[in-house]
């Protein structure tokens, strides 16, 4: 069982900066892919970021060269920069881990939320015009 514990949400203008953490309970390299996603109100939760164990990352069009995936192994940490925030960004944002197996591997690049293993509790992040 793994349990991931997000921080760093917040309120912020439009234009600003955020860093989100996770904190997993458990060692995730080489065990877990690992990722964000996102779910504002009324919408469905959506795929963000995503990162494996060789740190080769996937990202939602919609945050490319904005935001940036990364983590710390030695501190079982994940993290997200969220640079150039948009109103839009509003959100909760959770982390999520899967399986590292050959048949999950999809998830990378899919960032199927059905496919996901196991969630955080989620931060919140509003941005304001």
């Amino acid at each position: 069982q793994v349990q991931l514990v997000e921080s760093g949400g917040g309120s912020v203008q439009a234009g600003g900066s955020l860093r989100l953490s996770c904190v997993s309970s458990v060692s995730t390299y080489n065990n877990y892919y690992l990722g964000w996603f996102r779910q504002a109100p009324g919408k469905e939760r959506e795929g963000v970021a995503t990162i494996d164990s060789d740190d080769s990352t996937n990202y939602a069009d919609s945050v490319k060269g904005r935001f940036a995936i990364s983590r710390d192994n030695a501190k079982n940490t994940l993290y997200l920069q969220l640079n150039s925030l948009k109103p839009e960004d509003s959100a909760t944002y959770y982390c999520a881990a899967t399986w590292r197996t050959l048949r999950r591997r999809a998830w990378l690049t899919t960032m199927s939320a059905r496919m996901t293993d196991y969630w955080g509790q989620g931060t919140q992040v509003t941005v304001s015009s």
